[in-house]
């Protein structure tokens, strides 16, 4: 049996999904808060500072459809569900948050070339 050539440049590549989820804000948001272990759904909000209860409940959902994050529900009262990472998602944690690191070290530099691009784009904007 031979192993299928995946190539996320292909547009017909599944594997263009993956990395287009994986690469959205908030799936690598809630991965990094993920990274330190289990969290109930209020603390996930509160860790990923502006995301919608919906957002984060539809992230979630496909991220466990895609076998990066488990939830655990558990039959006590009050309820309790806990999300946490799976062994494919542990995977995720050092990549994304070295971007995340990437994106908190740089972003004065990102900042500045923004400004000078504007600048010299639409210089009209800046007199």
């Amino acid at each position: 049996m031979t192993v299928p050539a995946w190539n996320v440049m292909v547009a017909t590549c599944p594997s263009r999904t993956s990395l287009a989820k994986i690469a959205n804000k908030w799936t690598a948001m809630i991965v990094i808060a993920l990274s330190e272990g289990p969290l109930r759904f209020g603390e996930l909000r509160q860790a990923v500072d502006g995301i919608s209860g919906k957002v984060l409940a539809d992230t979630l959902r496909d991220l466990e459809r895609d076998g990066i994050v488990d939830r655990t529900a558990y039959d006590e009262m009050p309820p309790r569900v806990e999300y946490e990472l799976t062994a494919l998602g542990q995977t995720l944690r050092e990549p994304l948050t070295a971007l995340g690191i990437w994106a908190e070290e740089y972003i004065e530099d990102v900042m500045s070339a923004r400004e000078s691009y504007d600048k010299r784009v639409h210089p009209a904007a800046f007199t």
